[in-house]
């Protein structure tokens, strides 16, 4: 944002370098643009979970919480945006790229529900997800203009938490469910 001086400020100095760099390639931005359809309201993580639990009925469980998680984070990070009520970018140097449900920008929803469902998801495959598609997903939101770079972080970091709550919940409940099992074998 501009100050009254208007300066601009560190925060839309990145995202004119990320959009002068990455950006300026077509590709990035049409690829920015299917990754922010993919993860409007978390339904393309929604659908992986579906599509796991369907498929992988030994872990079930799991899979649906993926879907949890990353509806869980996307609904914190709603209620959080609408206590903050911070702006989306607004300098006639940033170009916004896609349009948005909202005009709110902290944190970024599409952050935290990649950042819980690629936690989840880590967790129950084995695979570096996190690493993989968290950055492009972060990356992808200043690319089409639409989030600051603390708006991204703090969805990182709110997905993540989200997901730790998700694991400490499945883990009680397998702990609970075990502890009923030995009380009706006995």
């Amino acid at each position: 944002m501009a100050s009254p001086s208007g300066a601009v400020g560190p925060e839309v100095r990145a995202l004119q370098f990320v959009q002068a760099t990455v950006g300026s390639q077509p590709a990035a931005i049409s690829v920015a643009r299917g990754m922010s359809h993919f993860g409007e309201h978390a339904l393309g993580w929604i659908a992986i979970s579906g599509i796991g639990a369907a498929v992988d009925k030994r872990r079930r469980r799991q899979w649906l919480g993926v879907g949890v998680g990353a509806v869980g984070a996307h609904a914190a990070s709603i209620i959080i945006k609408r206590i903050v009520r911070r702006p989306r970018p607004n300098d006639p140097s940033v170009a916004i790229n896609v349009s948005t449900p909202s005009k709110l920008s902290f944190p970024s929803s599409h952050a935290t529900s990649t950042t819980a469902a690629a936690v989840l998801l880590g967790r129950l495959t084995g695979l570096p997800l996190p690493a993989v598609l968290v950055p492009p997903m972060l990356l992808s939101r200043l690319v089409l203009g639409v989030h600051y770079p603390t708006d991204v972080l703090a969805g990182a970091a709110l997905g993540a938490a989200s997901a730790e709550i998700v694991t400490r919940g499945e883990r009680r409940s397998a702990g609970k469910s075990r502890a009923g099992r030995k009380g009706a074998d006995a």
